[in-house]
């Protein structure tokens, strides 16, 4: 079976049209990345770094058998380690819990008041199917207007980039994680994940589901005082 391989133009123009297609194309592709460095630039850092704030919220990483993936367990660790140095009041955990027995603010939930949250200091919120979901209703919802956010690195930029557009003024925390084949495959999965954040942040979809608003984090915070 013989395969025809794409040929070159022949003509010295249609070859520089080629090649300015080919880099118009890597310039598009390579905007939303762009984007999202450029948006975040000062607003990203350590726990150490961390500005005092009222709500810190922390995005779900998945399961292990019902509990916090290790990924998922670090994001935790940070926001407990905040919360035990006063620098937050109150951690908002946001996930997937679109079946019955897949659950992952609860189980967020639960690995934090073992690592001494209080848990009348963290509000659930269950609809967090994806980040942009999950920072609409931050906001909406739940009535955050500002708040330092908790993931891993290579997710953490397209956190905060999302977020403000959703109207939440954030400071990203981005936790260590190993260099294994998930941290690989999440940084790949970024460059693609970045068009669609642009296109979220420009044209603000309502999320999967949005619902009602909830009192939670406004009564978390009258219980701290």
């Amino acid at each position: 079976m013989n395969i025809r391989r794409p040929r070159l133009p022949r003509t010295r123009a249609g070859r520089r049209r080629w090649v300015q297609a080919v880099m118009a194309g890597c310039v598009l592709a390579l905007l939303p990345a762009t984007w999202l460095y450029v948006s975040t630039a000062g607003r990203l850092g350590t726990t150490a770094d961390a500005p005092r704030t009222e709500v810190a919220v922390v995005f779900g990483a998945g399961l292990w058998d019902g509990e916090p993936s290790p990924y998922l367990a670090h994001r935790l660790d940070a926001a407990a380690k905040l919360y035990r140095a006063g620098r937050i009041k109150v951690v908002l955990v946001t996930g997937d819990n679109s079946r019955e027995d897949y659950d992952e603010p609860d189980a967020m939930r639960v690995y934090l008041t073992r690592h001494g949250v209080p848990d009348a200091r963290i509000v659930s919120d269950y609809a967090g199917f994806d980040t942009w979901d999950s920072c609409v209703r931050a906001k909406k919802i739940f009535g955050v207007d500002r708040a330092v956010l908790i993931s891993q690195g290579f997710h953490i930029r397209r956190a905060v980039a999302l977020c403000e557009a959703a109207g939440v003024r954030s400071y990203g925390v981005g936790v260590e994680a190993k260099h294994d084949v998930t941290w690989y495959y999440g940084g790949a999965r970024e460059v693609f994940a970045a068009g669609k954040a642009a296109l979220d942040a420009v044209f603000e979809p309502d999320p999967r589901f949005l619902g009602p608003k909830e009192q939670g984090v406004a009564r978390a915070l009258g219980s701290a005082g």
